[in-house]
């Protein structure tokens, strides 16, 4: 693409030999097969486009501005060739407007970074997801030790019921991933986690895969003694989680896991999760339960200020005495954080794991996030960019300025170069052989002649003699004498 368009702006004719036209078409396959794979994969993470947007928005409108300003050097060129046709009318017409609707495309602009500094809220709280997996096996106490390496403010965990009724950590379904259980019970590898007992369970070593798999490419920066701490990793329970809450002052948000039917202890299960929560002694301020489903089940047992994951109005918000909001990144739009604290309702937001969704959510409001990489949103002191809304203003009206002048300077340009084309006819162009002309007169000849002779329909192979034989001196002797 970027060649045919050197091509074009050369005012040089464009052929695509069979080559040409296989690789194009491999290349759009590709590109399809590509986005409908990701598409398939990771159908749930297209609102990132979204709300990336809101954070790059301004600087991709200044580089489109820029790209289409570079633009007007071709489109010029291509205007002011030759007689009029309608080819080049629509390609001014449709360039004109579609740079006007880039000058003006900041109206529609919407970024919580775009904000006066005085009206920057405090910086949010982070709550580690299942500790620090990126820094130590996920889940264990290592992880959770590294969590409030990194001043997190509290724990976020997913917990399920072992068959003999005890609370342990564990995300996924099975303990295929994150246990060597395929070298302890072979046979029982990909069986839901449920169902062992805790002794099975605590059998099994949770450390050497993170060691063996380096997942987020950390745990070759281990220290050998860190090495050998996270060699030696046993599954967490829930207990365990909590007394180093109790003793580091954090709260916790737990999201508890059904057992499946055949569980033993399938009408038991919360039961045993809040037996847990009452043996290790934390307060009931300190616990948040994430899902609403089961949430009324275990208001009674531990009454507490009221958690959900829910988008509800101010009047539900008050009459269930709800004080948190618990929202995926894909959902905690401006507007509703705005709403959300206007009626006393604090927002978390899951997961966030980069700096510049940090910093969008840091603007908009959100008072603390959820994050696997809290090593990494602790280097955030401050958003990525902040910039006032007069100050987007004047960058905004200062690019479109700038672009405009370049952009006529070029159509000017452009047309003073080609004026001096058609003031020259074909005899003249070859007079410049015996004649000392400037370089920009001789480049400006030669180009009138490829044009007149293409516009009259003499074909360069008709002239190959005359130049073989006598070259340009004898034409340009030939034409004198005449």
């Amino acid at each position: 693409m970027i060649l045919g368009l050197c091509h074009i702006a050369l005012g040089q004719q464009l052929n695509l030999y069979w080559v040409h036209k296989i690789g194009v078409l491999a290349v759009l396959l590709i590109t399809v097969t590509g986005v409908v794979s990701i598409d398939d994969l990771w159908r749930d993470e297209w609102d990132i486009i979204l709300i990336s947007l809101q954070s790059t928005g301004p600087f991709l409108h200044l580089g489109a501005v820029a790209a289409m300003t570079a633009l007007g050097w071709i489109v010029a060129g291509q205007v002011v060739r030759g007689e009029r046709t309608r080819f080049q009318v629509l390609l001014l017409l449709l360039y004109v407007c579609v740079l006007l609707a880039l000058y003006l495309t900041p109206l529609t602009i919407s970024s919580p970074c775009i904000m006066d500094r005085s009206n920057l809220k405090p910086q949010p709280t982070i709550i580690s997801r299942r500790g620090a997996p990126m820094l130590a096996p996920e889940n264990t106490v290592m992880s959770f030790n590294k969590a409030l390496q990194q001043k997190v403010s509290g724990f976020e965990a997913d917990v399920t019921i072992s068959a003999d009724g005890v609370a342990f950590l564990m995300r996924d379904h099975t303990l295929h991933r994150t246990t060597d259980v395929d070298r302890v019970f072979p046979r029982r590898q990909h069986e839901d986690a449920s169902l062992f007992t805790w002794p099975e369970i605590r059998s099994l070593n949770a450390g050497l895969w993170f060691l063996k798999d380096d997942p987020y490419w950390t745990a070759q920066f281990m220290s050998v003694k860190e090495r050998g701490r996270a060699a030696n990793q046993t599954v967490c329970s829930l207990v365990e989680l909590l007394r180093l809450a109790v003793k580091t002052n954090r709260t916790v948000m737990l999201s508890l896991r059904s057992p499946p039917p055949q569980h033993p202890r399938h009408e038991l299960w919360i039961s045993d999760a809040l037996k847990a929560v009452q043996r290790s002694g934390i307060q009931s301020e300190q616990v948040m339960w994430m899902k609403d489903w089961y949430r009324k089940k275990v208001r009674s047992a531990v009454p507490r200020p009221e958690q959900t994951d829910e988008k509800l109005s101010a009047e539900e918000f008050k009459e269930r005495g709800i004080r948190t909001v618990s929202l995926h990144y894909s959902q905690a739009t401006e507007p509703e954080i705005r709403r959300f604290r206007g009626s006393n309702v604090s927002v978390n937001v899951y997961p966030v794991n980069e700096p510049w969704l940090y910093s969008v959510l840091w603007c908009s409001g959100v008072d603390s996030v959820s994050s696997d990489a809290p090593h990494v949103l602790r280097k955030v002191p401050r958003p990525i960019w902040l910039m006032s809304p007069d100050e987007y203003c004047l960058i905004w009206v200062m690019a479109d300025v700038i672009s405009a002048a370049v952009v006529i300077g070029m159509f000017i340009f452009q047309r003073w170069r080609m004026s001096g084309m058609r003031s020259y006819n074909p005899e003249q162009i070859m007079l410049s052989a015996v004649v000392r002309r400037s370089s920009r007169d001789v480049s400006i000849m030669k180009e009138k002649l490829i044009f007149s002779e293409i516009n009259n329909g003499v074909s360069s192979t008709d002239e190959l003699p005359l130049y073989t034989e006598h070259g340009y001196e004898g034409y340009a002797r030939d034409t004198i004498s005449r």
